[in-house]
């Protein structure tokens, strides 16, 4: 089966390379884990009971700055860890996959295909 989901571009303070205190960081971590575990639910994905699960994200940047795909895969963590909440399946049972990057979108986002054998 294949779902996919639209997430908003995650926060800056998500990014690797942005060096900002603690509590503000988990804060923003916070946000973005329960955002994409509601964003999750709201797209009628629930529990999936599968072995392994192929996830592919899809990064339309909210401008045309240069951005490096292993930071902007990194600034998702937190997603990633909100939608394996959801579904219920472990995030080490991810096989992840980047897409090319989308065109500029106003605010940007995320785009996540999952795709499973039932």
């Amino acid at each position: 089966m294949i779902a996919e989901l639209f997430l908003p571009w995650p926060d800056k303070r998500l990014s690797p390379n942005a060096r900002v205190h603690w509590s503000s960081l988990a804060r923003a971590k916070k946000a973005a884990k329960r955002t994409a575990y509601y964003m999750t639910l709201e797209a009628g994905i629930g529990r999936i009971d599968a072995d392994s699960l192929s996830v592919k994200y899809s990064f339309f940047p909210p401008d045309r700055r240069a951005r490096d795909a292993d930071n902007m895969l990194s600034s998702c963590k937190a997603y990633q860890d909100g939608i394996a909440a959801a579904i219920g399946i472990d995030d080490s049972k991810f096989q992840i996959t980047i897409a090319p990057r989308g065109p500029v979108e106003r605010a940007g986002m995320v785009k996540v295909e999952l795709e499973w054998a039932e």
